[in-house]
Formats: structure tokens, sequence, C-alpha cells
């Protein structure tokens, strides 16, 4: 006599006491632990993306402060203003880009920072594009 051949043929059990538990419930529970805590969290870390910090040169430098000068010191009130800028990443290499709208409100004469109406300091070495118009671009990129 094979093993279990007293048994192979039988009807499966259902309780007559207990309702039937869900596949997924019953699949949670042979699930493995996280042996390495964190891990997951570390993972998901390294593969978000990030974008390269700009890298202008000096000339593209120079042409952004010579708009950014033009633009403030127009008669009357300053124009409303799109900045493009890098926001580095505090936890790994590269960061984002942001936009920024509204008015410049001035420069701040010891760090050279761009403050806006809105209260928004936005650092100048980081400024990439500033638009007024949206057919009037400077906006500078560099294939990596």
């Amino acid at each position: 006599m094979n093993n279990y051949d007293d048994i192979i043929n039988l009807p499966h059990h259902v309780s007559v006491k207990k309702p039937h538990m869900p596949a997924a419930d019953r699949a949670a529970q042979f699930a493995p632990f996280a042996a390495l805590t964190g891990y997951g969290e570390v993972i998901k870390e390294t593969a978000r993306l990030t974008d390269a910090a700009p890298d202008l040169s000096e000339d593209e430098r120079e042409l952004l402060d010579y708009r950014l000068q033009e633009f403030l010191n127009m008669p009357g009130e300053p124009p409303e203003l799109v900045i493009t800028y890098f926001v580095p990443d505090g936890k790994k290499a590269g960061g984002e880009y942001r936009q920024a709208s509204g008015r410049i409100r001035g420069i701040e004469e010891a760090s050279g920072d761009i403050l806006m109406a809105d209260g928004l300091k936005i650092r100048k070495e980081l400024v990439v594009d500033i638009d007024k118009q949206a057919h009037n671009r400077y906006y500078f990129t560099r294939t990596i």
C-alpha cells in the first residue's frame, strides 16, 4: 500500500462552524517576514530618479543676469515672470527643476538670491530660465 492511498480520494473537508477564509488572507499567512527592516524603502529611494544639476556656461549665466536686471529696471511695476530653477535633493545626487511665477521683489545683496513678491527665495546660481512671455524663452539645457 502506498502512502496516503487510504485518504487520497476523500472529499475536501469544509467546516460548518467557521467561515471560509479568502484566498488573499490564506496567502498572507505564508508570506515571508521582513528580515531586513527598511530594505523596501531603501530600494524605493535608490530607484527614485533625480535630474542632473544645471551646468551653464559663463556666457549663459551673464545672459540670465542681464535679463534679470532688464526686468528689474523696467519702468513701473516689475512684470510677471516665470523662473525655472533647480532644487538639489537632500538625500541623493541631483534634484528637480521647479517653476515659480510672480513678480520679483528684489535681489538680496548679501547672497544674490532672488526674492519673489510672495516671499519665495531662489538661489540665483540655480536659475536656468527667466521667462516673461511664452514666446520669449531663455532656457539653457545641456545633454549629458
